[in-house]
């Protein structure tokens, strides 16, 4: 039998109700307790790290999990985090690039109801996730959710309610598990050398949503508190010029200060393209800003943090955005 350590750091599947709202309050093994068939899938050791809403899951959390994997990787064939389901993507995407090239699985999992109820998906979520990690084709970090197994730099939460509340983004899911069995899409090789482990991150990161008329001056601010910039355009990506430079003032600011932007678009589905309008084409000639194309937010921001904690060269900076890490750049 394989070994699997569950990881647990709280969120709905771990909550109970209280008065003021549902509270992670069940630890590890009595999570496992819910689930008495995984005895038959694989041997599970339990670790305790947080049992907190995902609301307040942070980069310390993250590098806590890397820590923790890193010192008992050895003695495992795979892990289970769970986690809460809000920002699990987050997780997963910054988890993709603090561990890199592993050829153990690292599979994230939680439930939109707490698995002390009768009417609950935490169950079927959390037997699928230790049957993907017992399996010989499993690596790499990845989520695992009603049924679907996903890529950990391409999940986002999609539905607030709903037990289908994650989707592949732009990428097909690795795989799915029915019936007790994982039915392979993607198939990558598995790293033959030992993972790559990085316990630094820079929290920095801003994401900046525009809205029609949004005032410039934001950046001033935003300069000054932050290390890298993200911001979330219209359409395929620009910025408003008309008639006011402010922006691409404000940009060409940011950008002189050695700090940095990337270009994304709010459009949850196909990407940016920043050369397809003037409004794109002009910032991106004029500044050398980053443009993220088709990879998530969740991945943008992490995969920024993970950057910086490592350097602040620029042209390092660019040459480590645009290499591709577990799918999560194509273009």
């Amino acid at each position: 039998m394989k070994r699997i350590l569950l990881v647990a750091t709280g969120g709905t599947i771990a909550s109970r109700p209280t008065a003021t709202g549902l509270t992670p309050m069940i630890t590890s093994r009595e999570i496992l307790e819910f689930v008495p068939e995984t005895a038959e899938i694989c041997q599970i050791d339990t670790r305790q790290i947080a049992n907190i809403d995902s609301t307040n899951m942070n980069a310390a959390h993250w590098l806590d999990m890397v820590r923790t994997i890193q010192a008992e990787y050895d003695r495992y064939d795979g892990f289970v985090i769970s986690h809460g389901t809000d920002t699990m993507a987050y997780t997963a995407a910054a988890l993709s690039y603090l561990i890199q090239n592993s050829p153990k699985p690292i599979v994230l999992t939680g439930s939109q109801k707490s698995i002390f109820l009768r009417d609950t998906d935490a169950r079927t979520n959390l037997i699928n996730a230790f049957r993907y990690a017992a399996d010989n084709r499993a690596h790499g970090v990845s989520l695992v959710f009603d049924g679907l197994v996903i890529d950990g730099t391409r999940a986002r939460k999609m539905r607030t309610k709903s037990f289908n509340a994650f989707s592949s983004m732009d990428f097909p899911e690795l795989g799915v598990m029915r019936e007790g069995q994982f039915l392979q899409y993607i198939s990558d090789p598995a790293p033959l050398g030992p993972p790559a482990f990085t316990t630094a991150l820079d929290d920095r990161v801003f994401v900046l949503k525009l809205i029609p008329g949004m005032d410039a001056s934001v950046f001033r601010w935003l300069r000054g508190h932050y290390d890298a910039l993200v911001i979330e355009s219209f359409g395929v990506g620009g910025i408003p010029c008309a008639g006011d430079e402010g922006f691409l003032t404000a940009i060409g600011d940011w950008v002189a200060s050695g700090k940095v932007i990337v270009m994304t678009t709010q459009v949850p589905h196909e990407g940016s393209d920043m050369t397809v309008y003037q409004v794109g084409y002009q910032v991106k000639e004029r500044y050398g800003i980053l443009e993220a194309y088709d990879m998530t937010l969740e991945a943008i921001v992490t995969k920024l943090m993970w950057i910086l904690g490592q350097t602040r060269d620029v042209e390092r900076i660019r040459s480590l955005f645009y290499q591709p890490v577990q799918h999560d750049l194509i273009r």
